[in-house]
């Protein structure tokens, strides 16, 4: 039995007998012949039933994304007849035999078309079919390009791919954890990753100097439109590096990557733009400002790195201090006293990375000065005591010799929306959730059983209904 091509593959096997298989994208009668366009991961290639199929019963029960399997001669089409719309437009295949692989019931909605026009309610409640469409295919390969990209030109300059684990700690800042129960110690907790902010850390600790991961951030947030409780990042760190050394690696690998993966891209400026967060916030009234010169130019990539923000920001509602970003940036001085009487005038070492109005990622260089680091959690509210409790790893590393570091975090998402001139991050993801965390296709959230909340030593408490 001859072994199955891709379709792609059939132009090379001219006057040769194939084994083709995929889904029965259209299907066209023309008298005694029929002609069936047959689509796998390659592409279309037609398939030609003659005469001798007039009959064929199975032939004539053939729908529209049935997958079916074909072996018959590879031929060139007659002149007049080409398709230059796909790699195999020259040929044809000539079927000899047929055979039926899975039926398929009427889709729920068109896949020849972009999408847009679907509800996106439909749409990712039969993901899997969605994803049948070329433009979300075509979105998937350049995110698996960009990905490449990235990690070969990382791996170029020396850096070391490093996994670091998904169940981690609970700790307090940044956003809102996912927490995971321990059946084996009842009472306990792992935490699923906000970024991986303490391991990369402690990599630098560890002497690796030059690390990164595509790493998965994963943070239960409130609704926000352009938003996923779990997304994509480029993660790095350096050990004895500068701002200014972390923000000229970040604009060469992306000036490299838009002329290799998006060359029909043009880039505003380069060097990239750069300014501070008082001058952005008094000129553009926000810190993510689209310095595009022509706006309506889907082409035009503006990429600017925002520099020198707020270390804390006032919480009203609250009545305490938070951190504009997170508590590990370097304070822009280090006199204790003057961030614990002035914490509203200190700066930090802390850049964003903007794109046409977007935030698509953030860095800044890391705070290894251990009683500076406990006067900012004292300044948002926490005791020393909780201090030492939840970050006893950071100050038993640190007190066996820490290099000065720094990194940012690049989002994959936001990039290729903006990239792919895609209005949301949804159009660029796999299997992305709703604006409001749920999965329609695997219908999650979802409750489980009793017999693993006892396992887990976990009784739900239904909230009170509301006497209206």
């Amino acid at each position: 039995m001859n072994k199955r091509i891709l379709n792609k593959e059939t132009i090379k096997e001219i006057e040769k007998k194939v084994k083709v298989c995929g889904w029965v994208q259209a299907i066209r009668s023309h008298g005694k012949i029929l002609f069936i366009d047959l689509r796998d991961a390659s592409g279309i290639v037609q398939l030609v039933f003659g005469p001798k199929f007039e009959k064929d019963k199975l032939l004539q029960s053939i729908r529209p994304e049935w997958v079916i399997e074909v072996q018959g001669k590879v031929a060139k089409r007659p002149k007049g007849m080409l398709n230059p719309k796909h790699i195999t437009g020259s040929i044809e295949i000539q079927v000899l035999e047929l055979k039926i692989l899975s039926k398929a019931k009427t889709l729920p909605f068109s896949i020849e078309t972009n999408g847009y026009e679907i509800t996106e309610e439909k749409r990712l409640k039969y993901r899997y079919l969605d994803l049948r469409r070329p433009r979300l295919k075509k979105n998937l390969e350049i995110r698996q390009k960009t990905i490449q990209f990235m990690r070969d030109y990382l791996i170029k300059q020396e850096f070391i791919e490093i996994e670091t684990p998904i169940l981690t700690k609970s700790t307090p800042e940044g956003s809102r954890d996912f927490i995971v129960p321990s059946r084996n110690q009842p009472g306990k907790f792992y935490a699923l990753p906000q970024s991986p902010q303490q391991y990369k850390q402690l990599l630098m600790v560890a002497g690796i100097e030059k690390y990164f991961q595509i790493a998965r951030a994963i943070r239960d947030e409130d609704l926000r439109g352009n938003r996923q409780a779990e997304h994509t990042q480029l993660d790095i760190e350096m050990a004895f590096i500068s701002q200014k050394e972390i923000l000229e690696l970040i604009e060469k690998l992306y000036t490299d990557l838009v002329r290799k993966l998006f060359p029909e891209k043009r880039i505003t400026k380069i060097p990239f733009i750069r300014m501070t967060y008082k001058k952005a916030m008094e000129k553009y009234k926000t810190d993510k400002p689209d310095l595009r010169r022509n706006k309506k130019d889907p082409n035009e990539l503006a990429f600017a790195f925002i520099t020198d923000f707020p270390m804390f920001k006032w919480h009203e509602k609250d009545k305490k201090w938070g951190a504009e970003h997170h508590p590990f940036v370097m304070p822009q001085t280090k006199d204790i006293k003057i961030i614990k009487k002035e914490p509203e005038n200190i700066l930090a070492f802390q850049d964003d990375f903007v794109l046409n109005g977007q935030e698509i990622g953030g860095g800044s260089i890391r705070n290894t000065n251990l009683e500076l680091l406990t006067a900012v959690f004292e300044i948002l509210g926490h005791k020393k005591e909780a201090i030492k409790r939840n970050f006893k790893n950071y100050f038993e590393a640190f007190s066996y010799g820490v290099p000065p570091h720094g990194g940012i975090a690049p989002g994959i998402d936001r990039f290729l929306a903006v990239a792919l001139d895609e209005s949301n991050i949804r159009e660029v993801i796999a299997f992305p959730k709703t604006g409001d965390n749920r999965d329609l296709m695997m219908d999650i959230p979802s409750e489980v059983s009793e017999q693993q909340l006892k396992e887990l030593h976990i009784k739900i408490v239904k909230p009170k209904k509301r006497n209206d």
